[in-house]
């Protein structure tokens, strides 16, 4: 769990400091450290769901022969 909230920390920080440098703007920085994270965190789910179907299928495709 400490590797995870690490990951999270780091995470934001790169977002914020991106989206400053880009901009020059604190609230943008601060707005996209919030918003890209949690719509990752989103995205990283449903990618999760879709890897375990692909290998529940390949594991299948294999057991077949």
């Amino acid at each position: 769990m400490r590797k995870t909230i690490s990951f999270a920390i780091v995470h934001f920080t790169v977002a914020f400091t991106v989206a400053w440098v880009m901009t020059g703007s604190w609230v943008v920085g601060g707005a996209l450290a919030l918003v890209e994270p949690a719509i990752n965190t989103v995205a990283f789910f449903f990618h999760e769901k879709a890897w375990q179907m692909l290998q529940a299928r390949r594991g299948q495709a294999l057991l077949s022969f």
